[in-house]
């Protein structure tokens, strides 16, 4: 896996050169877009590269004052690495893709991160949109909006995975402890 922050990025990626780029968090939205990322590429025999963005905990304020100590930037970036290892492990499994793949752990914040990472014209930015209210809007920006309307290439949202609604539905009931009819998820 490569971990960085300014890496020199190989001008031909893939057989046909061209990059499929997706942000990726771990979260349900971000492995279907993932997903979808990965059959895109299979499609035009891109090279997929799955971008985790990662910031330090609590933002880079408490290192404004001065340099973040290198032990602990370097911690911080294994973690990253981890959860991005983690979230290719879910997608994907011991199999992987099935296409060429890198990972990059990019320190920024996320927008801004896979902007920066699909820095060509013929790459394909790959988000997930996930699901948007009036509250969510405004308590977190949406990554996706960022990326649309900034991108200097084509980007595709994709919309959350319509198990994410039963899933929801199964963890309101087990927090409630309400039963649940198994027949209900066959529907």
């Amino acid at each position: 896996m490569n971990a960085t922050q300014n890496e020199e990025r190989d001008p031909m990626a893939g057989p046909s050169g061209r990059r499929i780029v997706a942000g990726v968090s771990g979260s349900l939205g971000s492995l279907t877009a993932l997903h979808r990322a990965a059959a895109e590429a299979r499609v035009t025999g891109a090279e997929l590269w799955a971008v985790l963005a990662w910031e330090p905990p609590g933002g880079d304020i408490p290192h404004r004052g001065g340099p973040c100590p290198p032990q602990l930037a370097a911690t911080w970036l294994t973690m990253a690495c981890e959860r991005l290892q983690g979230a290719l492990d879910t997608a994907f499994g011991s199999a992987g893709p099935d296409v060429p793949l890198q990972a990059l752990a990019v320190r920024g914040k996320p927008g801004k991160a896979l902007i920066a990472t699909a820095d060509r014209a013929d790459d394909l930015l790959v988000v997930g949109a996930g699901a948007r209210g009036r509250l969510r809007r405004a308590a977190w920006p949406s990554i996706a909006r960022y990326c649309v309307a900034r991108a200097d290439c084509p980007v595709l949202t994709v919309p959350p995975s319509p198990l994410r609604d039963a899933l929801e539905a199964v963890h309101r009931r087990n927090m409630w402890k309400l039963p649940l009819d198994t027949r209900e998820l066959a529907d």
